[in-house]
């Protein structure tokens, strides 16, 4: 069997991180989502997989390179052109178009192929789902997930008889009209018949429009409802949860990086942590390699702090994601945030700039800090970010 990954998208629900990531390149303890994905791969024995990129594409390819590292081969399909400038622009072809692309090009799916969206984390069993779907003589095959019947508008909505066979689609319905509570999680299996139906002249989406086609056609098409850790990155909010699940242990196989120093307490190389003044870590709490926290600070966990970060005196982080090279001034409390570079996300998903923030906010942290602080009056007063 062969593999592909859908790693073109944009990812716009998951700014600003995808400001300067690709969506797959999201870090889950301190590893990019898609790596997770190949390394489960592997374990199955699929070797040869496809990657189609677009945004930021060079971000995914100097990452894993041809694949050697994960005992893979890795190829690239790229979505775009070379403009008149020499510029380089994305130009998506939509999850199916960027398959037929690929096919055109070198008939790479020339057997069984699963086809797996880059931005999820999952132990799904292949060996399992390969095995149905040969025993069933699908064509394609659409792993499914129930979901509570209020979440349903959040997902493509599939409905099967009760032999597995795909009768409907349903994309992102209101839970009051949802024939099914079972949702497409993005991972798919097709024989390469199945790439035959996909036109190539224009985009072309697996959800809204290959799906319905095989549907309409009546060809053999089936879901598997299965149970398994499926956790899909759809929104900031999602990473949040993820992070906070991933820290408290809650999914399997994930362990946290790092030398465990206390109860809930892990640490990268060369921390400095000044344990001096009240200074208090309630775990689980990750400290990345050359992280400083100043005496008096209070951390809370589940919390990430990215390497390189400084966590000033009198500073709470209260289950809180930091990436590398975060600077939290003192006295300021950060409360169920996202920081990465100049922006925060808040809990709710609400994105600031660091420029949106005004300082009469912290005033009172300016003056508390006022006493001991040295010629910084060019510090922004919530938290700063420098380059690595």
């Amino acid at each position: 069997m062969k593999a592909m990954i859908l790693a073109a998208g944009k990812g716009t629900r998951v700014r600003p991180l995808t400001y300067e990531l690709p969506k797959p390149m999201i870090p889950i303890l301190g590893k990019p989502v898609m790596a997770y994905l190949v390394e489960h791969l592997a374990r199955y024995g699929i070797t040869e997989i496809m990657v189609n990129v677009s945004y930021l594409h060079e971000k995914i390819e100097e990452y894993f390179g041809e694949g050697h590292q994960f005992g893979v081969q890795i190829g690239y399909s790229f979505e775009g052109y070379t403009n008149d400038d020499g510029e380089v622009v994305p130009e998506p072809l939509g999850s199916a178009g960027g398959i037929k692309k690929i096919q055109e090009f070198g008939g790479f799916f020339d057997e069984t192929t699963i086809v797996l969206c880059g931005d999820a984390l999952i132990d799904l069993d292949l060996k399992s789902a390969l095995f149905e779907h040969r025993r069933k003589g699908a064509l394609a095959t659409v792993i499914t997930r129930e979901v509570p019947w209020d979440k349903v508008a959040s997902y493509g909505v599939v409905v099967s008889d009760d032999d597995g066979r795909i009768r409907e689609f349903q994309e992102k319905p209101d839970p009051s009209v949802a024939k099914s509570n079972c949702v497409s999680t993005g991972i798919y299996i097709f024989e390469p018949e199945v790439i035959d139906l996909i036109p190539s002249d224009r985009p072309f989406d697996i959800g809204s429009e290959l799906f319905p086609l095989l549907a309409e056609k009546g060809l053999p098409f089936f879901s598997q409802t299965r149970k398994f850790n499926w956790i899909d990155i759809g929104s900031v909010k999602d990473y949040w949860e993820v992070l906070q699940s991933v820290l408290l242990g809650d999914v399997t196989n994930m362990a946290v990086p790092g030398i465990q120093v206390d109860e809930g307490l892990w640490v990268g190389l060369n921390t400095n942590i000044d344990w001096s003044d009240g200074t208090k870590i309630e775990g689980p709490v990750y400290i990345g390699s050359g992280v400083k926290v100043d005496a008096g600070a209070h951390i809370v966990g589940p919390t990430w702090i990215g390497h390189g970060s400084h966590i000033c005196s009198g500073a709470t982080v209260n289950r809180s994601v930091l990436f590398e090279y975060t600077r939290v001034l003192p006295d300021v409390t950060l409360d169920e945030l996202i920081v990465f570079k100049d922006y925060s996300v808040d809990r709710a998903g609400e994105m600031k700039h660091i420029s949106q923030y005004d300082s009469d906010e912290w005033a009172n942290a300016r003056d508390r800090r006022a006493a001991r602080r040295r010629d910084n009056d060019h510090e922004t007063p919530h938290l700063e970010q420098k380059e690595a």
